[in-house]
């Protein structure tokens, strides 16, 4: 009676989760945004591969295009003695290190939850995804 009602339960899930979430187009993707930040000079570059229908790969790094670097956990070194940016920085940095992760695992940028203090790194993530997005059309199911 367990093992029946476990491969019921199984399968029930194995099902949700194959039509539950988008199929895309394969390829791979490339979206750059400013977001709301159009008077900084922070652009996030999201760059998604799409094999099966399934997002099997992201990275996301933010440009900073006035310093032509990257943003990274040693950014912060710009804020030397302001506390507060300092901690900006290492919130933005974890956020853009895990908002990639999230977006693998849940295979819909709603499902990804901004990280706590990232709002920033969270919304240069979102916008663009978005614009690799509109680049790509959903596969028909």
């Amino acid at each position: 009676m367990f093992r029946k009602a476990f491969i019921v339960t199984a399968s029930i899930l194995l099902v949700t989760l194959l039509y539950a979430r988008p199929h895309y187009k394969n390829g791979v993707y490339t979206g750059i945004s400013r977001s709301v930040y159009t008077q900084e000079p922070y652009y996030g570059i999201t760059r998604i591969t799409v094999e099966r229908g399934f997002i099997v790969s992201v990275s996301f790094v933010v440009r900073d295009s006035l310093k032509h670097e990257d943003f990274s956990e040693k950014y912060e070194r710009h804020f030397a003695g302001y506390p507060e940016y300092i901690k900006q920085c290492r919130n933005d940095w974890k956020g853009i290190c895990s908002y990639p992760k999230s977006l693998l695992q849940h295979q819909d940028i709603s499902k990804v939850d901004a990280t706590s203090g990232a709002t920033w790194s969270y919304n240069l993530f979102k916008d663009s995804f978005s614009d690799a997005l509109g680049k790509m059309s959903p596969q028909p199911r």
